[in-house]
């Protein structure tokens, strides 16, 4: 399968803002980089900037995702995750992070805060019906299948 892939344009409005890339071949997100430094206290969000705004391709969207290793050893994890940037959007990528922890966290300038996922997105329609085809799982909601 020969994919040409799609193109995504990335300015700066940082000097010292990071385009999105890669941390190794056949990843599935990009990793987004802090373009300031900033204390995240336990327990607290806060904003962070990449210093970068990007044009996404009608037919797709931005995922802005927690990094793992962020999560799993520091408690840090995005708030709204996936966070969705929509293909209309030009502003700067922003980064809600939240610091599960009970210590602060140094987030340096520069340092990889969330990754970018770049998704297709089907075109919906909706269609009022009086009545819905029945399923195995029916109207199960919350823990219906187990836990």
């Amino acid at each position: 399968m020969n994919d040409p892939g799609i193109t995504v344009k990335v300015k700066k409005l940082h000097a010292d803002a990071t385009i999105p890339h890669r941390a190794k071949p056949g990843d599935v997100a990009f990793d987004l980089y802090s373009v300031e430094d900033y204390l995240l206290g336990p327990e607290s969000r806060e904003s962070v900037n990449t210093g970068i705004a990007i044009q996404i391709p009608e037919g797709y969207e931005g995922q802005v995702r927690p990094r793992s290793g962020l999560a799993m050893k520091q408690g840090i994890t995005v708030v709204n995750s996936p966070g969705t940037i929509d293909s209309g959007y030009r502003g700067e990528v922003v980064v809600i992070l939240h610091n599960l922890g009970k210590a602060g966290f140094f987030i340096k300038k520069g340092m990889r805060i969330a990754q970018l996922a770049i998704r297709p997105v089907p075109e919906v329609k909706f269609e009022e019906v009086e009545e819905l085809e029945e399923s195995e799982r029916g109207a199960g909601g919350f823990g219906s299948t187990g836990v």
